[in-house]
């Protein structure tokens, strides 16, 4: 039986340079999907909906292909904190990030529509950031510019400076892709990575 295409729905090069480790080939389409959360929605739940959003988004033009689809929210006492943006934002996120805990939402959804097959799953990380002085929020800024990453910090790269420990059980749940979930889903799905070209 021909094996399905598979399609990462998502404009991120962090995702699209996670997915390529499980060295099957794949599409990347980018989603049309609103990500404004609606009034009072956990992080959690917000997360979780646009995950299935942006899959269910592109799987509505290719019921052929099993889709993937990832959001990440970072959560602040049940806040969610999004995107930066600008070099503004994102200074007042690491502020209110400084000496706490944080919780970062990551969720990944798979569908495919020619077996009715979707389903979700929620990957938190929860983050301890160090006590941050000013002039250390804009060193790292100026030097990464994470305006693309919710929270403002990269811990795949200098952010891991910011960072005092990390908690996960799926240790690619903070770049934004939670591989482990991931590849539990395709093979629910019916596309099991091992049976892949580079295995």
């Amino acid at each position: 039986m021909p094996r399905p295409p598979l399609v990462l729905a998502s404009t991120s090069r962090y995702r699209r340079e996670l997915l390529e480790r499980l060295r099957l080939p794949f599409e990347v389409v980018s989603p049309q999907v609103d990500e404004t959360p609606t009034p009072g929605e956990a992080p959690s739940a917000l997360a979780r909906r646009l995950a299935l959003a942006k899959a269910q988004a592109v799987a509505a033009t290719r019921p052929d292909a099993v889709v993937i689809g990832s959001d990440q929210v970072a959560d602040l006492d049940g806040r969610p904190m999004g995107k930066p943006g600008t070099h503004e934002r994102a200074v007042e996120q690491l502020r209110s990030l400084s000496g706490r805990c944080a919780v970062f939402q990551t969720a990944v959804a798979v569908v495919r529509g020619d077996r009715g097959f979707a389903r979700t799953l929620l990957a938190p990380v929860t983050v301890q950031f160090r006590t941050l002085a000013d002039a250390e929020i804009e060193r790292y800024l100026r030097a990464e510019q994470p305006y693309d990453c919710a929270g403002s910090a990269k811990s795949e790269t200098l952010g891991i400076a910011l960072l005092e420990h990390i908690t996960s059980d799926d240790p690619t749940a903070l770049v934004g892709l939670p591989l482990i979930r991931t590849c539990a889903l395709l093979r629910e799905a019916g596309l099991d990575p091992l049976d892949g070209p580079g295995a």
